[in-house]
């Protein structure tokens, strides 16, 4: 699942980040390429702006419509459809992290374990694969979920290697300011 749901309050452009220039597109279409390039059953989860226009055809689009309580609510929509799905594990990425690649959401995809992080240059990010046994653990307010469960249970935490995407050398960077938007176009 991919989130692209939140404020972008962080970020003090003409429209919101997701919808910002970066590289002659629009943010989030770096993203939504990496996820459709993975080639697995794909959702987006949207909320404070409209995206449904980027997404491809045959990507779903979840609405969040308490996307302003937390990065949590949005996780538990996407989980909420994977239940649907009959999936017993969903892996979550970032909409504001254009340089995750296809490779990096397969992989942790393909863990088998309930927690695991994508480790890009020895610095923990996303995507994030949870198991079907640890949703229930999960948060329901506020934007640590994941983490908060890394915190919790470290013993159920495994860390996948990722290797730099293209065009980055921290490829789970998060664009949040126009400053993060210009220093990586």
């Amino acid at each position: 699942m991919l989130l692209a749901a939140g404020g972008g309050t962080r970020f003090a452009g003409e429209v919101h980040k997701l919808r910002a220039p970066f590289r002659g597109r629009p943010l989030l279409a770096h993203a939504l390429d990496a996820v459709v390039g993975s080639g697995l059953d794909a959702v987006v989860v949207t909320g404070a702006v409209a995206v449904e226009d980027l997404v491809p055809a045959g990507i779903a689009v979840l609405a969040n419509p308490d996307w302003a309580e937390g990065q949590a609510t949005s996780v538990h929509v996407g989980i909420a459809e994977a239940r649907r799905r009959g999936h017993d594990a969903v892996v979550v990425g970032l909409g504001d992290q254009p340089f995750v690649a296809a490779a990096d959401w397969r992989a942790a995809a393909a863990c088998d374990a309930d927690l695991a992080v994508a480790v890009h240059d020895g610095h923990r990010g996303h995507p994030v694969r949870l198991g079907a046994a640890v949703w229930d653990l999960l948060p329901h307010r506020g934007d640590e979920v994941g983490r908060a469960l890394m915190r919790d249970r470290p013993e159920l935490v495994r860390e996948i290697r990722c290797e730099a995407g293209p065009g980055s050398d921290r490829p789970a960077t998060d664009i949040d300011t126009v400053e993060d938007l210009r220093r990586w176009s």
